[in-house]
């Protein structure tokens, strides 16, 4: 048997207001062409399907022609679980039709998991068990379980009515979105749980030939080799600028023996940050910064800069977003209490913000343009209580 794991494609995404349904589009049409040449026999999609709950036209539209190219003209199997970005309902919405077609999408937890049996290349079947990303609250409802009160919770209460059905010897690979503890997290993926009472332990899935995971956005092994995420479609931050984007082509012989490759998809335009002053970058631009590229500036310079965006754009055609690299300095100075603060004028207060943010202290210059503004805002306060 040889499956494509895949997760996280957020259809539907907005990038800093760029509408990504068109380098989504270009990126699926690369599985597509993968799942052909390699002759797979089955797609697996982990979840966040879709961006949010609501998706728009388009976003509906193309996960109709991707997962209609994989089962009707390929005759590819689809097994499609929902995350906690899709709606359960709307994704599972004519899954019994969607079935004889050979799309198993599972969007809502239900009291007997059911597995989606798949013939592999060798003529033996494969165990998909899709579990559908479900809250505590939701699955203690749908269940009747009272003692579910978090998401390793969940997850263990359905493998515990797995666990009869599964046959000795069988081939057995779970679905699943989930976030495993200790494993690497990236800027744009949503929390499960405030706090990180979301997480859930590697060793729930022991005994599985192999888990495919969704939820976090760079490609892992969570623990075991055989437990992996796929990773998402594309780089959703600026924060996975440096990650590659892949899926994951897993072979699975008779005996349970993993052969796990990660496959870069082909992309539209890549996600780039690039650091330096202003003059640096502009008299400079960094090598291998493609010119298509969604690109994000972050500026080290201590002083304003005019304009920058309308400076560095015919550089950059795509760039996104500028920040301060000063800017994401912690305020690591002394904390001042409600009473410190009253008792200190406004020129020391601002001059300690200063030195927090800035990491150094004002210049004597600096200084006394401070003061000359803050006596200026006195001296106007005075004359309007007059």
């Amino acid at each position: 048997m040889r499956f494509i794991h895949t997760a996280d494609w957020h259809l539907g995404r907005l990038f800093h207001n760029v509408h990504l349904t068109d380098d989504q589009r270009f990126t699926l049409q690369g599985l597509l062409r993968l799942a052909e040449d390699r002759q797979i026999d089955a797609v697996v999609i982990a979840g966040d399907v879709f961006d949010r709950a609501v998706p728009p036209p388009e976003a509906v539209d193309l996960l109709d022609e991707i997962v209609a190219t994989l089962a009707l003209d390929l005759h590819i199997p689809v097994v499609m679980i929902a995350g906690n970005h899709d709606s359960a309902a709307r994704l599972e919405y004519f899954s019994g039709l969607a079935r004889r077609a050979g799309v198993y999408v599972v969007g809502r937890v239900g009291a007997r998991p059911r597995p989606v049996e798949i013939a592999g290349a060798d003529g033996v079947d494969v165990r998909f068990w899709p579990l559908a990303y479900t809250d505590p609250e939701t699955a203690r409802y749908e269940l009747g379980r009272d003692d579910i009160h978090s998401h390793e919770g969940v997850i263990a209460a359905e493998l515990e009515v797995i666990a009869p059905e599964r046959a000795q010897g069988a081939r057995d690979v779970l679905v699943a979105h989930a976030f495993v503890s200790g494993c690497r997290e990236s800027e744009s993926e949503r929390a499960l749980t405030v706090g990180g009472s979301g997480a859930v332990s590697a060793s729930l899935f022991d005994g599985f030939d192999y888990v495919a995971l969704g939820h976090l956005h760079e490609p892992q092994a969570a623990g075991p080799r055989h437990v992996r995420y796929a990773g998402s479609l594309l780089k959703y931050s600026f924060n996975e600028a440096s990650q590659e984007k892949s899926v994951t082509v897993v072979d699975i012989d008779q005996t349970g023996a993993l052969t796990v490759e990660e496959v870069a998809l082909p992309i539209r335009r890549d996600v780039r940050q690039v650091r330096g002053s202003f003059a640096e970058i502009l008299a400079r631009p960094p090598d291998g910064t493609p010119a298509e590229a969604y690109v994000e500036v972050v500026l080290t310079d201590t002083e304003p800069v005019l304009n920058p965006l309308d400076k560095l754009r015919p550089v950059f055609p795509h760039i996104l977003s500028i920040r301060r690299e000063t800017a994401e300095r912690g305020l690591s100075g002394p904390s001042v209490t409600g009473t410190g603060v009253k008792t200190r004028g406004t020129h020391d207060l601002f001059a300690d913000f200063f030195e927090d943010v800035q990491g150094s202290p004002m210049s004597e210059p600096q200084s006394r343009e401070l003061a000359s503004a803050v006596n200026g805002l006195d001296r106007a306060e005075r004359e309007v209580a007059s």
